[in-house]
């Protein structure tokens, strides 16, 4: 295609976009004044827009990117599986392709976890385990176990259970009306902690003021929800080494089930497969989406220990039956995805490779570190947060109608890279298949366009 005629075909798309598209996440006031990027192709770890133009996809097509694109193993296992059914149903019915993706996903899971709903999103996957944990207790003959406690800043999706588990108060407040109480703990945010403490002396009273809530509602709490190890959508909060492993204490004592929400830290992106075994914990309800599918097509999973699964065994006529199900559970295509993507795991040894890979990164961002305006850095994995600061003293923040973070993606995309940002801090999660000298591109682009930005506003 000649410039001319890709040209005209990206400005044909460019206006039915606008004509047409309401894009998540997006005040579409500031879309419709702006030219998009559209993605056509990808290559590996990179994306190729409508005028040819490459970018290192640095956000993993929104943190699910596991092995990079066109995937020649993954592209064969959907296509294979094109040929024989796209689609049935799991409600009455088995199917092989479930089945053998359940199989798979059992070797990777923390020892315990043995039972797998399928659906077919995070959000759903934490929907179904919070009516699961609720009705586990009331199915046990413990009634009074109806209330939920959850982390400020936490993010597990947008339906209405999720939302309510949700501390965001910029995606939330408004939606207040509409859900049910849960009982937000303060946050784990060292570098502004809202308790006031100083990091290296507060023995995590953070956590002590979830034992709290527990001591305050006892033998009320039906499970603790929280996202182990980082915290995303609200700027990438990393939680100190030994938090998770106290929240897994507090609620064996206090009869609690604990759900572990690893949509985005799942498949290897905080350095092991799943962000609970570097606490050495298991949770009795584990959800994940993202990276299942090695971020080809949508699938979840809300994965339960045997104990959790019994409390639903009983005769017909006595009506504990998980009344709950999606159209797409265990969708055909999605599982052969699945399927092959943590075949890869295994084959590529893609976690034993990551230690190399986190601590190059690491490296290539400490320049960033001593930026004027960069506050703090936050790693887990290949999972990033850079935050950025108006004055670094002072830690005082970039006022929100500057829009420090979004300033610095538009600056990096001059320069090949597509981020993302969470307010004022700047997002870098890419696929665990990029190579060291990837990372360091990707790192570098990162800092140039923060020096630009800050350097003007």
């Amino acid at each position: 295609m000649d410039e001319n005629s890709r040209a005209a075909r990206h400005r044909r798309l460019w206006e039915a976009d606008h004509r047409h598209l309401w894009h998540p996440f997006t005040q579409m006031q500031d879309w419709l004044a702006e030219e998009p990027i559209i993605v056509d192709a990808a290559d590996g770890v990179f994306l190729v827009d409508t005028l040819g133009n490459r970018y290192l996809d640095g956000v993993s097509s929104l943190w699910c990117n596991v092995h990079g694109h066109r995937v020649p193993e993954i592209d064969r296992a959907v296509e294979a599986q094109l040929g024989k059914v796209a689609h049935s149903t799991l409600l009455g019915l088995a199917s092989t392709a479930s089945i053998e993706c359940a199989e798979e996903l059992a070797r990777h899971l923390p020892a315990g976890l043995t039972r797998i709903f399928f659906s077919d999103a995070g959000a759903t996957a934490v929907e179904i385990a919070l009516k699961m944990a609720y009705q586990h207790h009331q199915l046990r003959g413990d009634a009074a176990r109806t209330e939920f406690v959850a982390l400020r800043g936490g993010y597990h999706g947008d339906t209405i259970g999720s939302v309510s588990l949700g501390g965001i108060d910029l995606f939330h407040r408004i939606f207040k009306p509409l859900l049910f109480d849960v009982h937000h703990a303060p946050q784990p945010y060292c570098y502004r902690c809202p308790l006031g403490k100083e990091r290296a002396t507060c023995g995590m009273a953070c956590a002590d003021d979830v034992e709290a809530i527990f001591e305050a509602r006892k033998g009320k709490v039906a499970a603790l929800v929280l996202e182990p190890v980082m915290q995303g959508a609200d700027g990438m909060i990393a939680q100190p080494p030994g938090y998770v492993r106290r929240m897994r204490e507090i609620c064996d004592r206090h009869g609690a089930l604990l759900v572990c929400d690893e949509v985005a830290t799942g498949w290897g992106r905080t350095g092991t497969t799943f962000a609970v075994e570097q606490e050495g914990i298991v949770p009795d309800i584990l959800t994940m989406a993202k990276g299942l599918t090695g971020g080809y097509l949508p699938l979840a999973a809300t994965i339960t220990t045997e104990r959790v699964f019994e409390s639903f065994l009983a005769p017909y006529e006595e009506k504990k039956t998980f009344f709950h199900g999606h159209t797409y559970a265990g969708n055909p295509l999605a599982c052969a995805a699945a399927t092959a993507s943590m075949k890869l795991f295994t084959e590529r040894k893609i976690v034993a490779g990551l230690p190399a890979k986190i601590a190059a990164l690491a490296r290539a961002l400490e320049p960033a570190a001593r930026l004027p305006h960069v506050g703090e850095i936050r790693q887990r994995g290949l999972m990033v947060g850079i935050e950025l600061v108006r004055d670094r003293a002072t830690k005082e923040e970039y006022a929100y109608p500057l829009r420090a973070g979004h300033e610095v993606i538009l600056e990096a995309r001059k320069h090949g890279a597509l981020l993302r940002p969470l307010g004022n801090v700047v997002v870098l999660m890419p696929p665990l298949a990029m190579t060291e000298a990837e990372l360091e591109q990707l790192a570098g682009i990162t800092i140039a366009a923060i020096e630009a930005v800050t350097a003007r506003i």
